[in-house]
């Protein structure tokens, strides 16, 4: 791969330089439960397959975030331009220690060894992401096959879809024996009523599978009329109230693939206290979740 193929998609905004210290005050021992690492590059190229190039975005970027915002804690997710290479993941993994924990991407040629390394280094599950417009699509047995594998480890399953996919996924979703993580919401249209049967699917899939969480992330990617983000809070808000204790927060830095605007992080934690209202959602929300699913 020739150094000019790394370069930034020239539509790609990258993350915001500095963002604002947040008003709000997160609890001690808060989790970032969904963030990424991107390359550097030179040091860990992305995939020749990939669907985009994204600025680099290294360990000790995320780390300074962390502490400018005052989490505690990050949960690192593999993200599709590093395809099935998961070594930018497990540096970061490695020099956080403890303080973080990983989500890898794998296929069915991954040995048991290097399972086990992925996990002795924090990984603790894997990501199938079905967005059709980031990766190829893959048969599902293959990903049965990598849960079986998986669950062995005490390992979970985060997927990523967008709510028109839903209906046909769930017999799928239903079918796995491990704890599943939704990201962001299922893609929810925030254009449509909270009532509207997608979202109401999306509520009821969680209602009847106390195995299914969701990350209740990503307003910057969902909302239609932009900052302050007013049309995603509601639905953030919802599955927060219903389902206090499988919701998961964080911020989705560096937001891979934004083409509209850049989150001021900031402000992303500034959110919180509209989606979680009370002192008790906060806590669930931002450190017993993640702790009992990641840590314990």
């Amino acid at each position: 791969m020739t150094k000019e193929k790394q370069i930034m998609d020239a539509d790609w905004v990258e993350f915001h330089p500095t963002p604002k210290k947040p008003d709000f005050i997160l609890p001690d021992g808060t989790v970032d439960a969904h963030c990424h690492v991107f390359g550097p590059a030179a040091e860990f190229p992305y995939s020749p397959l990939r669907k985009y190039t994204p600025c680099d975005a290294g360990k000790d970027q995320l780390f300074a975030l962390r502490n400018h915002l005052g989490i505690t804690r990050n949960v690192i997710v593999q993200a599709s331009c590093h395809g099935r290479n998961n070594d930018a993941l497990l540096d970061a993994l490695t020099a956080a220690g403890d303080l973080a924990r990983g989500i890898a991407v794998v296929g069915p040629e991954v040995t048991d060894d290097e399972l086990a390394i992925m996990h002795k280094a924090g990984v603790r599950g894997v990501r199938f992401n079905f967005v059709k417009r980031l990766v190829d699509a893959t048969p599902k047995q293959v990903f049965l096959d990598i849960t079986e594998r998986i669950a062995k480890l005490g390992w979970h399953i985060v997927v990523y879809f967008e709510a028109a996919d839903l209906e046909e996924l769930i017999p799928f979703l239903e079918q796995l024996p491990t704890t599943v993580v939704v990201d962001h919401m299922g893609r929810p249209d925030v254009s449509k009523p909270l009532d509207h049967p997608d979202f109401q699917r999306f509520i009821s899939l969680l209602a009847n599978n106390p195995n299914i969480w969701t990350k209740v992330t990503c307003p910057e990617r969902l909302t239609v009329q932009g900052p302050p983000y007013t049309d995603v809070i509601p639905f953030a808000r919802t599955l927060v109230d219903i389902f206090p204790d499988r919701v998961l927060w964080g911020t989705d830095w560096p937001h891979p693939n934004m083409k509209s605007h850049m989150p001021d992080d900031g402000h992303l934690v500034d959110v919180i206290p509209l989606i979680a209202t009370t002192a008790d959602r906060q806590q669930a929300l931002l450190v017993d979740n993640p702790m009992r699913l990641y840590w314990a």
